[in-house]
Formats: structure tokens, sequence, C-alpha cells
């Protein structure tokens, strides 16, 4: 994957994972360079199946990404489009080709997230925030527009309808606690302990196959539109998309061959032996 000839942000390669750092200054504003160059590593993330997990953090001690560029924002047009005529703008089709990576995404947060720093951490997979730094708003209803890099239509997908339209018509900050509490994080952590548990985190899914990983996040994705049964179809799908490009049957085999699943230490001890039958390909 590229690695080098960011400006907006820096990009670290080790062992199955890319760790990219936010590094914006002064405040890391979510400006059209950032939006490109993005666009840009999405597109070679695409292409590199060895990176199984990518996680965003940022340089800066107090910000993850600001918010969106007042610049293009002031240049918006101020004449209605119809609905026959309007077209994705350019952060919402990059926020989706992040959303829609084939690796385990995950935002790291310890600092501002507002606005279009926030809709970044809800289109990728997983997000963890540092209590005492993590910040969050959507401040756009109070500049006299909407979410629009994706906030507006993931929110309820996240929260619920009732908490989505608190967190966006209050345009009030939260901090880690409640994102925990709303349900936009998957957890707060205490600032010492957010890097350990990410990078263990990281560490532990980046051993995982490839394919059953792109498997895994397709199906649950498809959950959230799909009638149950249209969804279970789109389970068994990548069921036997998983089966026929990784180990999993001669690891099944194995199992079986062996005993694995009739041991009951083995039973107690699930969590750790399974990382031993990464080993097998």
């Amino acid at each position: 994957m590229k690695t080098s000839g960011y400006e907006t942000f820096k990009v670290e390669e080790k062992e199955g994972q890319a760790w990219v750092t936010f590094d914006n200054g002064p405040v890391n504003i979510q400006d059209i360079p950032m939006i490109k160059e993005l666009d840009d590593l999405a597109a070679s993330l695409e292409a590199d199946r060895s990176i199984k997990v990518v996680v965003f953090q940022s340089a800066h001690p107090e910000i993850f990404i600001a918010h969106a560029d007042t610049n293009f924002l002031k240049d918006m047009s101020t004449v209605a489009v119809s609905r026959e005529d309007v077209e994705l703008l350019d952060l919402q089709k990059v926020l989706q080709r992040i959303s829609e990576l084939p690796q385990i995404t995950i935002s790291k947060i310890e600092g501002f997230a507002r606005g279009g720093g926030h809709e970044f951490a809800l289109a990728t997979d997983m997000r963890f925030a540092a209590r005492g730094k993590a910040v969050f708003m959507q401040m756009e209803v109070g500049m006299g527009i909407l979410p629009c890099g994706g906030g507006s239509s993931r929110m309820a997908r996240q929260v619920g309808l009732g908490r989505a339209l608190e967190i966006i018509l209050s345009a009030k900050d939260f901090d880690a606690d409640q994102a925990e509490a709303y349900g936009t994080i998957n957890r707060a952590l205490d600032a010492d302990k957010i890097g350990p548990f990410v990078e263990d985190l990281a560490n532990r899914m980046s051993q995982f196959p490839s394919d059953s990983i792109e498997a895994c996040k397709r199906t649950v994705y498809a959950s959230i539109d799909l009638p149950i049964k249209e969804a279970l179809k789109e389970e068994a799908y990548w069921l036997y998309q998983a089966t026929s490009k990784t180990p999993a049957i001669k690891r099944f085999t194995l199992a079986d061959e062996t005993g694995f699943q009739n041991d009951i230490e083995n039973q107690r001890d699930f969590e750790n032996l399974l990382m031993g039958l990464q080993g097998v390909n």
C-alpha cells in the first residue's frame, strides 16, 4: 500500500496493519487536500489485501479531526437543487468509500471530533474514545445546514431515531462517556488505557484471514438495510466466499480430528486457543 506522499496525515504499516495519523496543522481541519488524500488512501487499501486493520488517530494532543473546512462550505450554492439533479458531495463519497473498505477500520479518538470529524468516525467500523479528552458535536443546525458527510444518514442507524435527533438538533458537546451511552462509540476508555487497548485489539484482529474479515463486514452492513430473509441469504453468500478463499475447512477438519471441541479445557480457553489456529493455512 502507499505509505508516503501524504501531507495531511502519516501512514505506518506494520504486521497487517496500517496506522494513519492525522497531522494537518494547525488544528486538523478537514479540508479539500485531506479529503483528496483520504480518497487516495482508500484506493491504495482497496488494492492491498495484506492490510487487515486500519487505525485512524491524531498527532494533535487535543484534536482528532476538527470539522470540515469553512472555506469550501462558504462557496456552496445558494440555489436549491432538485432531487433529480442532486449529486453526492465529495465528502460523502470519500467517507462512504472509507466505510466500504474490506479492512477493519478503527477510530482512536483522543480529542475534539466535531462536524465532519465526527462524521468521519461514524464512517469507520469501530470507535474508541479517551475519557477527559474526546469531545463530540454536530454543529451544523446552528450554522444553517445539516450534517452532510453522512452524519444525518448514519446517526440513527447507529443510535436510534430519538438520540440521533437529540445529537443533531441540540448541537451540544458530549464527552466519551456520554458517547458510549448514546452508542456513537464502542467504548470510553481512560486516557492511559486507550492506546494499549486499541493496539491489542488491532494485533488480534490482524491475524485473522482477510477474506473472512471482509465477509463478516459485508454481511453485518447488509443486515442494516435488508429484510431478515434477504439478510440471511447474504449471510450464506458470504459464507461461501469465505470458505472458498480461506483455510476455514482445514481448521474445522483439524479441530474435528483432534477432538478439539469436546475438551472442556479447550472450551474454557477458546479465546486464546483460537489464535493458535491462525497458524493453520
